[in-house]
């Protein structure tokens, strides 16, 4: 857990680096891993720390979020085949359930290589839309923690499982609609303007 003082720029990178993944994420896709690895790791090395010893606070979430960066940098294409995959087996699922049934291993097996090869073939757009969607959600913990929120704030400072929630602000709706909004918004960006041309 991040000491009350690390909210604000917590905060301010919450917001920044999911800007900058939901208008430009495929164009810095390396840029935006790394910041996304840095984040993620930090919030967890500071999960297993007290705030109490803000030295040790400091030295754990630069060493975490240093490992995180390098961690999702080097797992690049694992990771896009993973989330294919278990897109893959998300729709085994939704697709025996209307037969009210349970897909069996081997329906789910092949579901899952076939979503981890169409994740791969299909990156470029699989990139666009997890960078502008994710971005958007990241972007709205970090502004609304910026005007005080209290339930953001605490997204944003204390552990790794509060800063991807479906609904950061359980009590509202407008935040999962902004953020719907501000991704949909990042996806037209992104495919229009800054992921153009870029191979």
């Amino acid at each position: 857990m991040l000491p009350a003082t690390f909210q604000t720029p917590a905060a301010i990178i919450l917001l920044l680096g999911g800007l900058l993944a939901c208008f430009a994420g495929y164009r810095v896709f390396r840029l935006v891993l790394a910041i996304y690895g840095f984040i993620l790791g930090a919030l967890l090395a500071s999960s297993f720390m007290g705030s109490e010893q803000t030295l040790w606070m400091v030295l754990g979430w630069m060493a975490g979020g240093i490992a995180g960066a390098l961690i999702l940098l080097v797992a690049y294409f694992a990771g896009v085949a993973l989330l294919g995959a278990g897109i893959g087996a998300a729709a085994a699922h939704m697709i025996f359930a209307a037969f009210t049934s349970e897909p069996g291993v081997l329906m789910l097996i092949l579901f899952s290589v076939a979503g981890a090869l169409a994740a791969l073939a299909l990156q470029r757009y699989v990139i666009i839309i997890a960078t502008a969607f994710g971005g958007a959600q990241t972007a709205l913990v970090g502004a609304a923690a910026l005007m005080g929120d209290p339930a953001a704030a605490q997204v944003a400072a204390r552990t790794v499982y509060r800063v991807y929630p479906l609904d950061p602000m359980p009590n509202t709706h407008w935040d999962a609609t902004a953020a719907l909004v501000l991704g949909a918004v990042g996806l037209l960006v992104q495919l229009a303007v800054t992921a153009k041309g870029k191979k």
